[in-house]
């Protein structure tokens, strides 16, 4: 769309305050048709006439600024009159916060900016347009300061103070139209204790880790001053505890109008579910003027999963949860501390679990455009997308770089959007060519500084990196990327000969230098990497058995069929040796139910669900989580924290695990023949310790369900198929049966 507005800056540089831009119009004429569209550098919030236009919260939303921002479009026809205001409120946000590894200077420009225009259609047909010009005129705003991380500041006697009128700015990134999901106020969470702690401060509990905000309602003396602080946990003594926030303040200061006032960030978001008061003027706390807003993206819910074990419901809460709390725009890992980034290893370990649970086609079309448009010439593909100035601090590793693969199939076997799919097919051809071309080998990826199996058990618990050798995960990912490569290009009709021979020689070149005798190497060579700033080398354990490497062997398809089961025996006898429980981090934790089941080994894939002994997911249950955590030991059972460095609360990479609860416990998987669920395999794996599942998903071909459940020994299957879909069903020890629409009753 072609626009006349200009870019707008404040003539007076107001560091992190907010500005508001302002222009009068008179309209003498009666409107048909009246449409806003606005963007900012920055998050803006519009009014006309003073009532608030659209719902949008954290407008425009983060993408790759450099390249482009996006603008909303608002009907804003019954909200004009005969004489009107337009005032857009523009705060720091992403594109002007000190964000991410910004630690000296603002993460894309040092000054907000706004862009807006207003389309007029009359009755009369006669057309009017109001564009963003020298002619707005800025005034400060009772928002005195605004930060991401930091939090905001309301001063309701602060002075609204005209600067003068708005300057041109200088912003050379292209606009474009919204692409993703707005992000929108969802559930509103009254609080369900006021804690005065030992050290006697007074803390309000939410019951619910989330992202959001707390809006207070309040009348008081005018000038004083409510200072609210935000965490996610209580230390071993009960006390507030923030140390894991790090060097983000997640503070919210309001100063008192003297009238009603509804306080609430307009700029910012916080990651919590405690807030103290730290400082408040009234000497009794009314509960019921407070109220926590969770804020995320816009997305659908899908699915449903319930069973007969409240511990694994919970676990499922968490999932969600953890998952509502991080899409907020892009995959962050968390919503809380000083990061909040969209590192693309968690991303991508998520994608299909979080393509059951909600809707995310337009959530990952936004972001996964991101992910192409910051892709290097040569085929890398940063740590973190959006990147802004961070690209220099993060790896290029195997599993993060991998999603340029990964989430693309992933949003295509779950929606079967091929445009999708062909729109990032480059993408996926110049990562694996990024793979074949890095060091002296063609076939195996041996060089890098790779994350590993990130925050895995097997190096000891305080390690960030895995035991098992990068060069292993990095080459595996190399041929798992090369085969979903093959597989889009076939569903695209394009010739993917080059690719297959690449394949192979990859999966004999693994086996030649990682294998013998049908198993991994027990040590790998070794090659010291060392990473800025890092005495110790990354990768210095360079393990070829571990959990992790033959989870990936066997889920990867790295194995001949014959050697299956002797990988299988190994992770089990690996199992057995810790305690019956995972050593596995980010990358090999969403396969190992999968490796296990699919060689015959549920009843060991149901062990470890049902461990609640660290490491293991209901480890955190145990300990009254309600989002998934980053560590497995987050909090230690002595009531001390792992780490302050990097222990979130409600990182959501464990959640994975649901793609495992919902495609084999309840046993829903999209087959590769009909993407968007247009053909099913359903293979429910009952177990007697879940009791039973009932499972549901909303797809393109409409809601499947499936339901089992115990009566005594028998086992009862219900499965519902809508109109139009195929369904291969598979039962315990029978053979597949092919069904078409309608509902099934079976008793085993």
């Amino acid at each position: 769309m072609k626009f006349i507005a200009k870019w707008i800056k404040s003539p007076i540089d107001t560091k992190e305050a907010a500005v508001t831009f302002k222009k009068c119009f008179s309209l003498d004429r009666e409107v048909k048709k009246a449409t806003l569209y606005a963007s900012a550098i920055g998050v803006y919030v519009p009014n006309i006439n003073g009532k608030r236009v659209g719902s949008f919260v954290m407008a425009p939303g983060f993408t790759s600024y450099k390249t482009r921002v996006q603008y909303q479009k608002y009907d804003i026809t019954d909200m004009l009159q005969k004489n009107n205001s337009i005032e857009i409120s523009v705060g720091q946000g992403w594109a002007v916060s000190c964000f991410g590894h910004s630690k000296c200077g603002h993460y894309f420009a040092e000054e907000v900016s706004l862009f807006a225009e207003i389309h007029i259609t009359y009755m009369d047909g006669k057309k009017d347009i109001i564009s963003s010009n020298e002619m707005f005129e800025v005034y400060t705003s009772s928002v005195t300061y605004s930060d991401v991380y930091n939090g905001e500041t309301c001063d309701m006697t602060a002075p609204i103070i005209k600067l003068g009128n708005a300057v041109f700015s200088h912003v050379t990134s292209r606009l474009v139209a919204q692409v993703g999901e707005d992000v929108t106020e969802q559930e509103r969470l009254k609080p369900v204790a006021l804690i005065n702690t030992p050290c006697g401060e007074k803390v309000i509990d939410f019951g619910q880790n989330m992202t959001g905000y707390v809006e207070i309602s309040v009348k008081g003396e005018r000038g004083a001053k409510i200072i609210i602080h935000h965490a996610e946990v209580l230390d071993k003594d009960g006390n507030f505890y923030r140390d894991n926030y790090r060097k983000a303040k997640n503070e919210n200061t309001y100063v008192l109008s003297g009238e009603n006032d509804v306080f609430k960030p307009k700029f910012s978001f916080q990651g919590f579910r405690y807030i103290r008061l730290t400082e408040y003027p009234f000497d009794t706390v009314d509960l019921d003027s407070f109220t926590a807003i969770a804020v995320n993206s816009n997305i659908k819910r899908t699915a449903d999963f319930i069973s007969g074990n409240e511990k694994i419901n919970q676990l499922y809460h968490n999932i969600i949860w953890g998952q509502k709390s991080n899409y907020l725009d892009i995959p962050t890992d968390c919503p809380q501390r000083d990061e909040r980034l969209g590192w693309t290893g968690d991303a991508q370990v998520f994608c299909r679990t979080a393509a059951i649970n909600f809707d995310v086609e337009k959530f990952f079309k936004k972001w996964l455009g991101d992910v192409a448009i910051e892709q290097r010439e040569d085929g890398a593909i940063f740590g973190i997308v959006p990147t802004g100035i961070i690209s220099q601090v993060t790896r290029i590793s195997a599993a993060w770089g991998d999603v340029a693969c990964i989430a693309p199939w992933q949003i295509y076997l779950a929606y079967g959007n091929k445009k999708l799919l062909k729109e990032h097919l480059e993408m996926m051809k110049k990562w694996v060519g990024y793979m074949r071309a890095t060091g002296e080998e063609e076939y195996l990826w041996l060089t890098g500084m790779h994350y590993g199996d990130w925050l895995a058990m097997d190096a000891g618990p305080d390690a960030y990196e895995g035991a098992t050798s990068a060069d292993l995960i990095a080459s595996a990912y190399y041929a798992y990327s090369t085969e979903l490569l093959i597989k889009a290009c076939d569903v695209l009709g394009e010739d993917a000969t080059e690719y297959r021979n690449l394949y192979q020689n990859i999966v004999k070149r693994f086996r030649e230098y990682f294998m013998e005798d049908g198993m991994p190497k027990e040590i790998l060579p070794y090659t010291e990497i060392l990473v800025r700033g890092k005495k110790d080398p990354v990768d210095k354990y360079r393990k070829g058995i571990t959990q992790t490497a033959i989870v990936l062997i066997l889920h990867f398809r790295l194995c001949k069929e014959e050697e299956r089961k002797a990988l299988a025996d190994k992770l089990v006898q690996l199992i057995r040796e810790n305690g019956n429980r995972m050593t596995t981090g980010f990358v090999g934790t969403p396969y190992i139910l999968h490796a296990l089941s699919e060689c015959g080994y549920s009843d060991v894939a149901y062990e470890l669900l049902f461990q609640n002994q660290n490491p293991s997911w209901l480890y955190s249950v145990e300990h009254g989580a309600t989002t998934m955590w980053e560590h497995w030991n987050s909090l230690k059972e002595d009531g001390t924290f792992w780490s302050t460095r990097m222990n979130s609360f409600n990182h959501y990479a464990y959640g994975a695990v649901f793609d495992w609860l919902f495609g084999v416990a309840a046993g829903i998987k999209p087959r590769e023949d009909g993407a968007g669920y247009s053909k099913v395999d359903i293979a429910p794996h009952p177990d007697k310790r879940l009791g039973f599942a009932k499972s549901h998903i909303d797809t393109r071909c409409g809601k499947i369900s499936v339901h089992w459940y115990y009566k005594e020994d028998t086992v009862y299957y219900e499965i519902d198929i809508p109109t139009g879909v195929e369904a291969y069903v598979t039962l315990p020890g029978e053979s597949v049966k092919k069904l078409c629409s309608g509902k099934y009753f079976f008793a085993k």
